[in-house]
């Protein structure tokens, strides 16, 4: 499913069950080993994923720990991004060689819980999601931006390595073709020499989920990610 908003060139392995009996390399197993069972199910399951994106990509099992701020530790030559939700998890990786990052979100098409939109969403996008709500209630609009200032987080950190606020991007979100846009507001990183003023992405709704993703080519440096060209064949919702 959310193979349908990524390029060519990235891997993606989902699941809609939790896997029962994958063993976890022991430097995985220590980024989770004071984890709730809820925790641990969800890891468990995205390395799953991740065995499988391996395979397709020619490549041997490998662990995948967490870093400092849980982000996932790639190995050399391998750029990713992982995702869970209630009832969903999965994987996206591309080699190094053809893709700078990516970031992927998943979350359930429902209302953020009271109080977090707020602490997400500037003046304009406030507007904005007014709009789309009594234009298309059927998607939970003020949900679909947090997942996809997620996806702009995970993006954004492996070429920072720093912190990125909700405050610290604004997001444009197209309703009619699928697309996003995010126009960062603090200085971005300079991958290749160039300094990165945003991002852009595509967004899907579909089987009670919402989806976005971030894929940033290395044709690209220092541009938007995910250019119409790459991504037009595919569908958008």
């Amino acid at each position: 499913m959310i193979d349908a908003i990524l390029t060519d060139a990235v891997v993606a392995v989902e699941a809609r069950e939790d896997a029962t009996d994958v063993a976890l390399f022991p430097a995985e197993e220590s980024s989770v080993g004071q984890a709730v069972e809820k925790r641990r199910r969800e890891f468990t399951t995205a390395r799953a994923c991740v065995r499988e994106a391996f395979a397709q990509l020619g490549l041997p099992p490998a662990a995948v720990a967490n870093g400092p701020r849980g982000e996932p530790l790639w190995p050399a030559g391998i750029v990713g991004s992982i995702t869970h939700c209630e009832g969903y998890r999965a994987c996206a990786l591309a080699r190094a060689s053809e893709v700078l990052t990516i970031g992927i979100d998943a979350e359930p098409n429902a209302p953020l819980p009271a109080g977090v939109l707020c602490d997400i969403a500037g003046p304009r996008e406030l507007t904005w999601l007014e709009d789309r709500r009594r234009r298309e209630p059927r998607v939970h609009w003020d949900r679909l931006l947090f997942s996809a200032k997620e996806s702009v987080y995970k993006a954004w950190f492996p070429l920072a390595g720093r912190w990125l606020g909700f405050e610290d991007a604004e997001l444009t979100l197209a309703a009619e073709t699928g697309r996003f846009t995010a126009r960062l507001l603090v200085p971005g990183p300079s991958p290749a020499g160039r300094q990165l003023a945003g991002f852009s992405g595509r967004w899907l709704v579909r089987d009670g989920l919402v989806l976005t993703a971030i894929v940033l080519p290395t044709s690209q440096p220092g541009a938007s990610a995910l250019s119409p060209s790459s991504a037009d064949p595919r569908p958008s919702r």
